[in-house]
């Protein structure tokens, strides 16, 4: 092991991979970016494989050709859709394989998105970026998992769910059958057409990619207060995330606590203040102490503080690891220390 102990954290999105490389005082040593490394679309050993390039090109950006493993002292891989235990143990066998850290965790997104949001090791998390999830913490270690995996688990909620039904409120509008929205108009601009149903038509001849319909979830929030029909979309996402802390809170028995409820992910970050008040009161309604709260950082943030937890990190370490990767996120370039990455 090297002489200075080091964090890894990875943040896995559907669409982006986040790899971090800190010293064990919070100083970003690099941070690099890559594609979506979904299990579910690579398959576990394409997916390591694209962590593997990552994993050498931050540690290139950081100042050394090579290193003799282990390169940290622990490492956090938090992965949205790892979601089932055996989907989490097959990745967490074939990234231990590399020997990138002395302690490995693999979990999904919601353990980081926690984290970020609260430094009291427990607590309710609800996130919305492509789809939907929550995890409930209880200060005794027990757990409230969530299946997420979409339709057939009872999940809407996430950018996939919201694009579809505004697709389907424009073809609504435009053939008749449904209320007029100004979601018509606006569904069919974003593709560059001019009638919704067109764009029904594209996806039906395989010329649009269904998934690009997550697209649409930002349409529906900028005409959420002026349209009644896109504000009715968002107030069911507002029910779902209820509806899942809810759901967590009661099965920790945690209703009687003052929980921290934290709100993450890409749609939620994106909601109005109203929005957050709507959640806020109807999670108040199960639990009156609950603070529900947006994550002010993104995962890859959460990921690096569970590692730095890992080492017995001070405050001030927790302060600059938050500080120096929202700066990276903000700026958007990858960042590399100049005193380099010591050597093994």
């Amino acid at each position: 092991m090297s002489a200075e102990p080091r964090v890894l954290a990875v943040d896995r999105g559907n669409s982006k991979t986040d790899l971090a490389l800190l010293d064990a005082g919070g100083a970003l040593l690099a941070l690099v970016r890559g594609g979506g490394s979904s299990p579910h679309q690579l398959g576990i050993d394409g997916s390591v494989e694209l962590l593997a390039t990552l994993v050498q090109d931050v540690v290139a950006r950081a100042g050394a050709a090579s290193f003799d493993p282990p390169l940290a002292a622990a490492a956090h891989v938090l992965l949205a859709g790892a979601d089932l235990p055996e989907e989490r143990a097959a990745l967490n066998h074939a990234i231990g394989r590399r020997g990138w850290s002395e302690r490995l965790v693999v979990d999904t997104d919601t353990v980081a998105l926690l984290r970020t949001g609260t430094d009291r090791g427990w607590g309710v998390v609800v996130v919305c970026g492509h789809g939907i999830n929550c995890l409930g913490l209880a200060p005794d270690g027990r757990e409230a998992r969530f299946l997420s995996l979409g339709e057939i688990s009872g999940d809407w909620g996430g950018g996939g769910d919201v694009g579809r039904a505004a697709l389907a409120a424009a073809a609504r509008s435009a053939d008749r059958r449904g209320p007029r929205t100004a979601l018509q108009d606006a569904v069919a601009a974003h593709f560059g057409m001019t009638d919704p149903l067109d764009v029904s038509r594209a996806i039906h001849l395989g010329q649009l990619p269904p998934a690009r319909l997550g697209e649409l979830a930002p349409v529906v929030l900028a005409l959420s207060e002026e349209d009644p029909v896109a504000g009715g979309i968002v107030r069911r996402l507002a029910d779902e995330v209820i509806a899942f802390a809810r759901g967590a809170l009661s099965r920790l028995d945690m209703t009687a606590m003052d929980p921290d409820v934290v709100l993450g992910g890409r749609l939620l970050r994106a909601v109005s203040p109203g929005v957050v008040e709507q959640i806020a009161r109807g999670i108040a309604q199960l639990a009156p102490d609950a603070h529900v709260a947006v994550s002010p950082s993104e995962p890859i943030v959460g990921a690096a503080l569970l590692g730095l937890d890992v080492l017995g990190a001070d405050a001030r370490a927790h302060g600059r690891a938050r500080a120096e990767l929202d700066a990276a996120d903000q700026v958007g370039v990858t960042l590399v220390s100049p005193s380099g990455l010591s050597g093994s």
